[in-house]
């Protein structure tokens, strides 16, 4: 079951494309079929579709949480989130050989490459969450508390916390994520 989750997990990490922009917050939005009619997902539809997949194969499964300070998303994701802390942050909980384990999907290994962040993988034996810190050094990700694990997305409290941290949001929607991320990576060279 191991190699199988493990080949589920680069599938749903390098074959689906991240991006934080589209979020739809909406139970179809939530959906494993989303991301795979889309093409594209954020960190907790990743972590959805990665879910989905394993119970598939009946692999147990669940989606976990925690709230993370990322030091690296873009300027306007940034500016229109008014924070750098980052509520609801999803992951994947898989039971492998009478554990769990955490892995973490989300950026694919292209948007790892263009910001110079260490592509995260997994084995199936340990916990696969973003590294500290990026390939340069700088501070990354700060993991702030873990909200919890759960057979299914809690929407009505994610919605709750986005509402009271997140108004402006919905700007992001007319916006190109991977636009960005070329002009900062651009830019910085």
């Amino acid at each position: 079951m191991r190699e199988k989750a493990v080949a589920l997990y680069y599938a749903v990490r390098d074959g689906f494309r991240y991006d934080p922009y589209q979020l739809d917050l909406t139970p179809y939005g939530m959906k494993a079929s989303r991301v795979l009619d889309t093409g594209h997902g954020w960190c907790v539809t990743k972590a959805v579709l990665l879910a989905a997949a394993c119970r598939a194969l009946s692999i147990p499964a669940r989606v976990g949480f925690a709230d993370v300070r990322n030091h690296l998303s873009t300027a306007r994701l940034r500016e229109t989130m008014k924070t750098d802390i980052f509520y609801w942050h999803g992951y994947t909980s898989i039971r492998l050989d009478g554990g769990w384990v955490k892995a973490t999907p989300a950026f694919n290994i292209e948007l790892c490459e263009r910001f110079g962040l260490l592509p995260l993988e997994f084995d199936g034996r340990e916990d696969s969450i973003y590294h500290p810190l990026d390939r340069a050094g700088n501070r990354h990700m700060e993991y702030l508390s873990m909200r919890g694990e759960f057979d299914d997305v809690p929407l009505a409290s994610m919605v709750t916390t986005f509402r009271q941290h997140y108004s402006q949001m919905s700007r992001l929607e007319e916006s190109n994520f991977d636009d960005d991320v070329r002009s900062e990576v651009a830019s910085d060279r």
